[in-house]
């Protein structure tokens, strides 16, 4: 019997508040990057690092998503986080999508640089590490000497699993979206129209 071919995945989690070009961006170039047959983007429950933050509600986050990748054929979507409920961890994430993908699934989980940067702050990260390569991107020209410094044996030990991929630069972020929109602002060609159309029909983030 011929050997099964291992399917890569890349998992994208984020808070999304909004998802805007710069996650479609980083997502559309590490596909292409390492040859990945589909990315899973999973909105975060309650993101650790907001807790004491206000977040849009999940349902208006994962409609928001949803529309925004529906054009892709490689990008796909799941509900796990905000199924669990609770503070959203990565290694949650990646434990529960294990169960989902066929045994033999190599995952790659993307998320930026500086984020990596933090990770020894997240929970369990040594069994993260061993779940899934992780994908940071960043702007042309990172030093990867930040890494080396800020993780020291972590990084020694786990920098075969951490990639660097480098994107054109977008200069976006949904805090700042956020605070367009609550000032009236536009955020045209910042966002997918999609997207654009359901903030306002729903009357998200206000405005000023």
């Amino acid at each position: 019997m011929a050997e099964v071919k291992a399917e890569r995945v890349g998992i994208m989690g984020g808070t999304f508040d909004p998802i805007h070009y710069g996650h479609l961006v980083a997502a559309e170039a590490a596909r292409e990057a390492f040859s990945l047959e589909r990315i899973i983007f999973v909105p975060a429950g309650i993101p650790p690092h907001k807790v004491q933050e206000e977040v849009t509600p999940a349902r208006h986050r994962y409609l928001m998503t949803l529309l925004a990748i529906m054009s892709n054929p490689y990008f796909e979507i799941s509900r796990v986080d905000m199924e669990r409920g609770g503070v959203t961890y990565t290694v949650d994430t990646l434990a529960d999508l294990e169960k989902e993908l066929p045994p033999n699934t190599v995952i790659y989980f993307i998320t930026g640089a500086d984020a990596i940067l933090e990770i020894l702050s997240w929970k369990s990260p040594d069994q993260v590490l061993s779940m899934a390569d992780f994908i940071a991107v960043t702007r042309p020209g990172y030093d990867l000497e930040r890494l080396s410094k800020a993780l020291g044996p972590f990084y020694l030990k786990f920098q075969e699993q951490i990639h660097i991929l480098e994107v054109p630069p977008v200069g976006i972020s949904s805090t700042d979206l956020r605070c367009r929109l609550r000032e009236g602002r536009s955020v045209r060609y910042l966002l997918p129209e999609t997207v654009v159309t359901y903030i306002d029909n729903k009357g998200l983030y206000g405005n000023g």
